[in-house]
């Protein structure tokens, strides 16, 4: 195991670059204050190098130096209280850690004090300077320890006493992580934080210390199992030198608490073991299950379990021989039942190539969970623990809650959630989730009429089950910031503190992450707070909102504006958007009947328009652009009015974010990535606002009443330019380009301008924007002039920077904009615009906004 003392010198050594996350133990601002009411040592009970235990001793030594600069020696004690290193004296002010059973071999009478706690639970009592940190057993020793940590990191020094058990025993992590580069993006299916930091080049990597530094960073926020291989998985992962490899990762992750579990291909028997079938119903192939189950227990006593996906998207599962999921499941069930494991088996289950919405009104990707499942309740094996995606579809912006969790009562759930922001932005835009997993946690499903909150029934308390929980899909990579950007790790930190209490505020968990990540300074949590609270709305505003899903390239990256790919494909995000109408009729009485899968209250509310949210109607209904919602407004006028104030909001955030420059905590390299992405997402949300709104007045024919889609007074437009070198080009989609062209130069070797006379600008000064494509496959370089002054250079390497899915088309995927504050501009002169092509990028540009001071166009 490697020192934790030098993993943290690593990454505070390479200054404010991420890698500590919410470990950093800076210095805090009331230090000096609290050091009459901190322990002078540190008492480990029965600690082991490499368990928790004695992690947690390290973790306090090394937090308390950090945030208060005092050193503080660790004195460990044997199994019956006795001290190990004989130090001479009797230290006051101790900070003990260890388990209750290893406190109650030492201090019997007091140990009758501290209260019954749940598995991974732990008992925090702080009173004059000493510190009792118990745990039920190693890991829950390590969280109370961690927990304390949080609290002192925030300058809270005071006496309290705090009992905590974890809401529910699965706490995981999935990393859609591949043996080398394949899948959708790279190395980690929908990750946009670099390479995996487990494989590379279809092996496990020889150096792990960041696969010791995440599981410390999941441990410091109660995640106890990582699934490290893609749901998507490689059969050689199941290799013995894979398998080696495997254990080698679970040896860092041990320290931590932290368990490793796998994903499984279903069809391995077959592609890897040589056997003629995988029919999980055949002896021989629960046999090589069994066999290959020991093989890996062998090499990690302690694994969590596995992971399957199964008959979705093209993965082999049981209905390849008419097997039921329940077949599928309980054949890894009884593999891993002698060795106390567990399989999480995802209902991430449907057809696409049986869903036509031409051919079927009734058809339904929505529908297949709760279909796919019908009548297997109660025939799993107890080991078997149902993996349910939060809502019917695929991680959109706004879905109902899976109808699934009310049909498995018998059965065993975990809510699975998504950390990466696959559609919600790929960590390029500031997309806050926890407010929206809340309202998720907290819905009411009304089983039997009685509460059924999801949180309760996951957690088994509904339907009193032993196992439930959370799974969390992350896929970190080797960035410094792990995901890419450093406020999108706000989801990761938020993400582990509602899988252990989900009763926290979003705004609380939010404001304890921003305290420990940058500072305690007010101002510094007052505006992180105030953006991140209002990000999830606004992206909802400016990409799709009253149910509609997030209007992205569902065929390409699911990141830039495609409404129009939304319907046609067999992928089930539909709309069913024509000239007249749009939602998805989900419907009993006339529709596909998905709202029928709801116990009867829910369902009768989701039924009938008048009864079913604004924010959820075009999800269950399809109506004319012209209905009223119960704002007043249409349908039709909401869309305008919600991507015009979204985008609006979004240009709010980088000038909230530059109030915060120079402030404690905000240093310069994390103050210039943060602004660069906030900037980057400011031009972003107005090309997703142009690009949706010009898409459905074009196909309803509606105007906005306020006359602002498709008027834009600023702009100049490239192909009205005078153009040398330059051509115009048909944008596909028609409306990811204003006035649906752009201009590419004439070859890819061919340095070109555009120019134009500003005749209709007054003397004064502007804000210059120029919205270009950024495409993958080359760096182009573009040059902006006006009145023969050069006013900026910028190049086209969004696909190095931003981390989100690389495009190489010219379309809503790749649209940017760069906007050059305070330009003198003179009535007459000369913008001119130079674009040097690089490889496949031909230097796009779409139009030039000359704005007055204020003005976003």
């Amino acid at each position: 195991m490697r020192s934790l003392l030098l993993l943290a010198a690593i990454g505070l050594a390479a200054a404010e670059d991420g890698l500590a996350a919410w470990l950093r133990y800076a210095r805090v601002d009331n230090a000096k204050a609290c050091l009459g009411k901190l322990p002078s040592s540190i008492v480990t009970l029965n600690a082991t190098k490499g368990l928790p235990v004695y992690t947690a001793g390290q973790e306090l030594a090394q937090g308390i130096q950090g945030f208060f600069g005092k050193k503080l020696d660790i004195d460990e004690h044997d199994e019956r209280g006795k001290p190990r290193n004989n130090r001479p004296g009797k230290k006051s002010n101790a900070v003990t850690v260890g388990t209750v059973a290893a406190y109650k071999a030492s201090n019997p009478r007091e140990a009758a004090k501290v209260p019954e706690l749940g598995d991974d639970g732990f008992y925090l009592s702080v009173s004059r300077g000493n510190a009792l940190i118990l745990g039920q057993n190693e890991r829950g020793a390590l969280y109370g320890a961690f927990r304390w940590l949080a609290l002192l990191g925030q300058g809270n020094c005071s006496d309290f006493t705090l009992a905590s058990t974890p809401d529910a025993p699965i706490r995981w992590v999935n990393q859609w992580d591949n043996l080398q580069d394949g899948g959708t993006h790279g190395s980690v299916e929908r990750g946009y934080g670099g390479d995996s930091i487990f494989f590379w080049d279809g092996y496990v990597r020889p150096d792990l210390t960041r696969a010791g530094q995440y599981a410390r960073l999941l441990a410091s926020i109660g995640l106890n199992a990582v699934v490290v291989n893609n749901v998507n998985a490689d059969p050689r992962t199941l290799t013995p030198e894979l398998l080696d490899g495997l254990a080698r990762i679970a040896d860092e992750f041990r320290p931590y608490g932290v368990q490793l579990a796998m994903a499984l291909n279903f069809a391995s028997p077959q592609t890897l073991g040589g056997l003629d079938t995988f029919d999980p119903l055949e002896d021989k192939v629960q046999a090589w299950w069994d066999n290959i189950t020991n093989e890996i227990y062998r090499r990690i006593p302690d694994m969590a379990g596995y992971l399957v996906k199964a008959n979705s998207e093209g993965q082999p599962g049981p209905m390849t021989y008419n097997r039921t999921l329940a077949d599928g499941a309980n054949m890894f069930g009884r593999s891993l039942k002698p060795h106390g494991g567990i399989i999480l088996f995802r209902a991430f289950v449907y057809n696409h190539q049986t869903l036509n919405q031409t051919l079927d009104w009734k058809a339904d990707r929505a529908r297949a969970a709760v279909d796919y499942f019908d009548g297997l309740d109660g025939k799993f094996l107890d080991n078997v623990v149902v993996q349910i995606k939060y809502g019917p579809i695929d991680f959109q912006v706004r879905e109902p809650v899976s109808p699934l969790f009310a049909h498995l009562v018998k059965t065993p759930t975990a809510i699975e959630l998504q950390i990466t922001q696959e559609y919600l932005g790929q960590q390029a835009h500031l997309v806050y989730l926890a407010p929206m997993w809340k309202e998720l946690l907290d819905f009411d499903l009304r089983v039997d009429g009685k509460e059924s909150r999801t949180k309760d029934i996951i957690s088994g308390k509904r339907f009193n089950r032993k196992l439930g929980g959370y799974a969390g899909v992350v896929n970190v990579g080797t960035n410094t910031t792990w995901l890419g950007s450093h406020l999108a790790m706000s989801n990761l930190y938020a993400y582990g503190r509602l899988a252990w209490d989900p009763e926290v505020t979003s705004e609380g968990i939010l404001r304890e992450w921003i305290a420990l990540t940058f500072s305690d300074d007010r101002k510094v949590i007052d505006v992180i707070t105030r953006m991140s609270m209002l990000s999830w709305p606004t992206y909802e505003n400016y990409t799709g909102n009253l149910g509609v899903q997030t209007l992205t390239d569902i065929l390409l990256g699911h990141y830039g504006p495609n409404p129009g790919s939304q319907d046609g494909n067999p992928w089930g995000q539909w709309t069913r958007a024509d000239s007249d109408s749009i939602g998805m009729d989900r419907t009993v009485w006339n529709g596909t009947g998905f709202a029928g899968q709801y116990p009867p209250e829910i369902a009768a509310q989701y039924e009938h328009i008048e009864t079913t949210p604004d924010n959820l109607l075009l999800w269950f209904h399809h109506v004319p652009y012209t209905h009223v919602l119960k704002s007043g407004k249409t349908v039709i006028q909401h869309f305008y009015d919600a991507h015009y104030a979204g985008a609006a909001v979004a240009q709010t955030f980088p000038t909230l974010w530059q109030s915060l420059r120079g402030r404690r905590g905000i240093d310069k390299e994390r103050y210039e990535h943060v602004l660069y992405r906030l900037n980057y997402q400011a031009g972003h949300a107005l090309v997703w606002r142009d690009s949706v709104n010009n898409f459905y007045f074009n196909k309803s024919s509606i105007p906005d009443e306020l006359g602002r889609v498709g008027n834009h007074p600023y702009r100049i437009e490239a192909e009205a330019m005078t153009l040398d070198g330059y051509v115009p080009y048909d944008v596909s989609p028609f409306e990811a380009a204003s006035g649906t062209k752009c201009i590419v130069t004439r070859t890819n070797s061919t340095r070109a301008t555009a120019s134009t006379v500003l005749r209709n600008v007054k003397t004064g000064v502007y804000d210059v924007a120029v919205n270009y494509y950024d495409v993958a496959h080359g760096n182009a370089t573009w040059e902006l002039y006006v009145g023969g002054h050069r006013v900026g250079k910028w190049k086209g390497d969004h696909e190095y920077i931003l981390g989100k899915a690389p495009s190489p088309y010219i379309d809503g995927q790749t649209a940017a904009r760069v906007t050059f504050r305070d330009v003198r501009v003179r009535k007459g002169d000369v913008l001119k615009i130079v674009g040097t092509p690089d490889g496949e990028e031909p230097a796009p540009v779409d139009y030039v906004s000359v704005l007055p001071k204020g003005i976003v166009d």
